[in-house]
């Protein structure tokens, strides 16, 4: 491992612990100490600790290196440049433990969370473990500027990952070193936003994520920039988002090298396609009806119906191809969008007739009653197109199994 200051000759820990630090003199001594003890003490496993210091200014260097003369099982990491993703990075890589953890130096995160967080990994029920300090069984100290915005950035990436863990910031996390060497190529940011996109990716992947109520008591002296970490956290959901939607990454075929035999991933909920279905359709029914509004100065009813229906039907295909099923990448998306048209007929001909039979009965009706008639006979069209494209337009397509031409006797001789 590249700047590691070797111990022993030691067979391969159990466990890997990596304690990231940047300019931690004064904290990297008690912290380490204070985690000594506890594994030396209390944890059932082999293990290691690593501390990765990157880009240390002040006398984090000497106090790492006397730590690892003083202290067995220690090892020191240097780094020329800062980064807490970029030392975990270099450190997993390299590390030949079967389980990887991290925590921060000032230890928040009380130390009895370790063995239920790596137990997981060890045993092989889970791909990865992190500390949540959101479940209601967590006890957490800190104050209401950092709650309201560890709340708020765990609640944007549900609404634009649609991620289900529950905290992707907290500095206590582990993951089996199988899955990090397939994971890591992938991972782009060497910064703070490192956790999420390993915790998006792997969640994508269909791995197994296990989450540990954790006490917390957060450091008063934290010289984390909020506002600068914020900042490059959402240009990081905007380019992970980004790269998940066009394809760029293979997440599909990770997941199917990943999962064990046998192993199904998980397919969406039907409540939470519904959801999205809907959310896709509100947006479209909008531009819907602003665009029929809007043609409907120049022309006829039923032709401003039509393309303002045909209009809206191709955007909404994509967005629902994209964001209700997760289908990315460009396979496919002909035969998709041939089906959307199909779709797209089937309620322009349900639409149409609920137009003509308004017309029928009054020869002039007035716009609002037309737009409701149209609301209405697009709520019933939303419906039946949400049916259709689950199980038809973006169905998991069936493989052809073709039997293989027997072998006669004489040629297994």
């Amino acid at each position: 491992m590249p700047g590691v200051e070797p111990v022993d000759d030691a067979p391969a820990p159990a466990v890997d612990v990596v304690v990231p630090v940047h300019n931690e003199e004064s904290d990297l001594g008690p912290g380490i100490r204070r985690l000594h003890r506890y594994l030396t003490d209390r944890f059932p496993f082999s293990w290691r600790i690593t501390i990765a210091d990157n880009a240390s200014t002040d006398r984090t260097p000497l106090v790492a290196a006397l730590l690892a003369a003083e202290l067995p099982g220690i090892c020191v990491v240097r780094l020329d440049e800062k980064g807490r993703g970029r030392a975990l990075r270099t450190v997993w890589s390299a590390s030949d433990a079967q389980a990887l953890a991290y925590m921060d130096v000032d230890l928040s995160t009380d130390l009895d969370a370790l063995l239920p967080l790596v137990a997981p990994l060890l045993s092989g029920h889970s791909d990865l473990a992190i500390g949540t300090r959101l479940a209601r069984s967590s006890h957490v100290v800190r104050g209401p500027k950092r709650e309201i915005i560890s709340r708020g950035y765990n609640r944007l990436l549900k609404i634009a990952l649609r991620v289900g863990f529950t905290d992707a910031q907290c500095g206590f996390k582990a993951v089996r070193a199988d899955r990090a060497r397939a994971l890591l190529p992938l991972i782009k940011d060497g910064g703070w936003f490192f956790d999420t996109e390993l915790l998006v990716l792997a969640e994508r992947s269909g791995l197994r994520i296990h989450e540990v109520p954790v006490d917390w008591v957060d450091d008063p002296d934290s010289r984390v920039d909020i506002l600068s970490t914020a900042l490059a956290d959402l240009k990081g959901v905007a380019r992970l988002g980004r790269d998940l939607t066009t394809g760029r990454l293979p997440v599909a075929r990770l997941g199917a090298e990943l999962r064990s035999p046998g192993r199904l991933a998980r397919g969406p909920s039907f409540a939470g396609q519904a959801v999205r279905f809907a959310t896709v359709g509100v947006a479209s029914t909008l531009a819907y009806l602003a665009l029929y509004v809007l043609f409907r100065l120049a022309v006829p009813a039923q032709l401003a119906n039509a393309s303002a229906l045909l209009l809206t039907a191709v955007a909404n295909t994509a967005a629902n191809r994209r964001f209700t099923f997760d289908v990315a990448g460009r396979a496919g998306v002909l035969r998709h969008h041939l089906h959307g048209l199909a779709l797209f007929g089937a309620g322009l001909a349900l639409s149409s007739a609920a137009l003509g039979l308004l017309h029928l009965v009054d020869h002039n009706p007035r716009r609002a009653l037309e737009v409701l008639v149209l609301v209405i006979a697009n709520l019933v069209t939303t419906a039946l197109r949400f049916v259709a494209m689950r199980w038809w337009v973006f169905a998991p397509r069936a493989r052809v199994v073709r039997p293989t031409r027997p072998v006669p006797v004489e040629e297994t001789r």
